[in-house]
């Protein structure tokens, strides 16, 4: 199988993080895409949408990975945070509940455009108004869908992840693996090859 250039178009290195551990080769960088909401529009649409946008917005690859990720709580979407107050409101309303984390994912090639959604549930313990301004402070929830970050010092508050984790971060590695699959890169070498196809 010939080798097929990939492209990330993001730029979250959370995203890189995870593509790179996959052994791939790839470019990454992000597009513009104007992320508000539909109005009648569910969640699971919208981060559908956006991955698909994401992914037709970029050029430069055969292969072209899109994603979009928000959190969920009742019928509130919670993207990222516009500014301290909206982050310390978002972390007040997780406190001590289970919310939900959507992540969508596409990829285009050949002139086409294959998408799949992540669905996980996150459980919090309860964080106390301390808790969350001082989590402000350490800078890490101002560009987190949600206002946390799982990987990093918001696990501290994370009591419990059913579903995928990797969706959790940004890029499921189930959904994001078949799609790449499907665009013709193997994932694993094959007998004999000292290194696999990216």
């Amino acid at each position: 199988m010939l080798r097929r250039t990939l492209h990330l178009a993001s730029g979250s290195p959370r995203r890189r993080e995870i593509l790179a551990a996959l052994g791939l080769q790839f470019s990454s960088g992000g597009v513009d895409v104007d992320e508000a909401r539909f109005g009648m529009e569910t969640a699971s649409d919208m981060v559908t949408r956006l991955a698909v946008a994401k992914a037709e917005a970029a050029r430069g690859a055969e292969v072209i990975v899109g994603a979009d990720t928000v959190v969920v709580l009742g019928d509130e979407v919670f993207g990222k945070p516009v500014s301290r107050d909206d982050a310390l409101r978002m972390l007040a309303a997780l406190s001590g509940r289970t919310h939900e984390v959507l992540t969508g994912v596409a990829v285009r090639h050949d002139g086409r455009t294959r998408c799949s959604l992540s669905r996980s549930f996150v459980r919090f313990r309860d964080i106390s108004t301390d808790e969350a301004a001082r989590y402000w402070q350490s800078g890490e929830p101002a560009d987190k869908a949600g206002a946390y970050a799982v990987q990093g010092l918001g696990g501290i508050f994370v009591a419990e992840v059913r579903g995928s984790y990797s969706g959790v971060v940004g890029l499921p590695v189930f959904e994001t693996a078949a799609l790449l699959e499907a665009a013709g890169i193997d994932l694993l070498p094959r007998t004999g090859a000292g290194n696999h196809q990216s």
